[in-house]
């Protein structure tokens, strides 16, 4: 196996001294995280979990629109679902900074799963409308406002600061090898099986999360003393991530390509049904080609991402992303629209990859909670602006209008970003 060296690099504007892999890296070493104990756990039964996830958010939003035949209500489950981490992913952020963050994982992982049952019983007894599914969409994004937080800044205590990079990549490419599993699976149960059963089984799927997080062997954590109250604690992140240059603009970024870019999920039953005229199997695969470009994504940065410059991975990634979204919104046949879709899939996650490992590796490991909070409201305010401006697009100028104007509004804030960052380098030069 190749050997993986690090070096320790200067100071960033953090003050702190980091430690990158240099010299040869071959996809042997891809999974070099899975040599930490904990990580290994976590990976497995994550990757589980997130199937399960996938396999329900899939059939999920083909219920609401094959029950409403709204495209708008496809948006509003989607962002009623995500509103509540605004609200309470700055106080998670700040709960995994003062207390285990294992122990906040099993909590909110537990209220997940007791959600899907929940759907899973509406379903099958037959009362589950479009308001009921509203109410556990909701429910399980104020779970979720605690889990992101806490999930995100617990990586690099199951593993170590030179395999963080690594284990954040990897972390990336269970999300989106779930993301071509859950939506192809459900795909074929949800005209077999039916739609209560793709629910029910996400419920039995986070069963091998929380096992994993049981039988993790962490060393006990002693609680930061703090003489600041809970909301000064939680702000302080805010104030940080204003203050610190870096923070700030891959933050911005961030949101702009998340609201106007993320959101061309919401829209593809709509596209399946209307635009290629395919049913639930077609709509699946569509979800699994825009996975399979991002998990194929996830693995190079894994595997080669320390030898690009970060920068140009992350905007390379939205350049191509805008381009083969502007290229799917075109297509009328089901065989090229796979083909773009792969492609916008591999430059999303170029960019979400990228952006997230920079972000956590530039921060103190005392912020990083706090941070990763921010992180997560403004993952929690993308998901309902985009999927509301996506859907009320749609809903106007038609489905096709509504994927281009998305991905071009991202082309022109890259360039924007990438025009700003050069001006204050040159004015900090000068």
């Amino acid at each position: 196996m190749a050997t993986t060296e690090t070096a320790r690099i200067p100071e960033d504007i953090t003050g702190r001294a980091r430690r990158v892999p240099v010299g040869e890296i071959s996809w042997r070493t891809t999974f070099r995280a899975l040599r930490h104990r904990n990580y290994r756990l976590f990976f497995y039964g994550q990757l589980v979990s997130l199937i399960g996830t996938w396999l329900q958010q899939t059939a999920m939003s083909w219920f609401v629109y094959e029950i409403t035949g709204s495209k708008f209500l496809l948006g509003a489950v989607s962002a009623v679902g995500s509103a509540p981490m605004m609200i309470f992913s700055l106080w998670g952020g700040s709960l995994a900074d003062r207390y285990p963050k294992r122990s906040i994982l099993i909590g909110t992982q537990a209220a997940q799963m007791l959600c899907a049952f929940v759907l899973a019983a509406g379903t099958h007894l037959g009362f589950a409308n479009a308001s009921f599914i509203i109410v556990i969409a909701a429910l399980n994004g104020i779970a979720m406002g605690f889990d992101i937080p806490a999930r995100q800044a617990f990586t690099v205590e199951m593993t170590s600061r030179e395999d963080l990079l690594n284990a954040i990549s990897l972390n990336s490419s269970i999300f989106h090898a779930a993301r071509v599993i859950g939506p192809s699976v459900a795909g074929l149960m949800i005209g077999t099986v039916g739609i209560a059963i793709c629910f029910f089984l996400n419920g039995v799927s986070f069963i091998a999360v929380i096992a994993g997080l049981i039988m993790m062997k962490l060393p006990p954590q002693i609680r930061p003393a703090t003489h600041a109250s809970p909301l000064e604690h939680a702000w302080s992140g805010i104030v940080y991530s204003v203050r610190h240059p870096r923070v700030r603009t891959i933050l911005l970024l961030f949101f702009v390509v998340g609201v106007f870019g993320w959101s061309y999920t919401v829209l593809m039953p709509a596209f399946a049904r209307d635009v290629l005229g395919r049913g639930a199997n077609g709509y699946g695969i569509l979800i699994a080609a825009s996975g399979a470009g991002a998990l194929l994504g996830a693995l190079i940065v894994a595997a080669y991402g320390h030898l690009v410059n970060p920068r140009k991975l992350a905007f390379g990634g939205v350049y191509s992303f805008s381009v083969a979204m502007t290229a799917f919104a075109f297509a009328i046949n089901f065989y090229p629209a796979l083909a773009f879709l792969f492609l916008a899939g591999f430059g999303m996650l170029l960019f979400f990859a990228t952006s997230n490992t920079t972000l956590q590796t530039i921060v103190p490991d005392d912020m990083r909670g706090r941070v990763m909070g921010v992180w997560s409201l403004i993952f929690g305010a993308m998901i309902p602006l985009g999927s509301l401006e996506a859907g009320a697009v749609a809903h106007f100028w038609g489905t096709p209008f509504a994927l281009g104007f998305g991905a071009i509004i991202c082309l022109v804030a890259a360039v924007v970003t990438r025009i700003s960052i050069a001006r204050r380098e040159a004015a900090a030069s000068t």
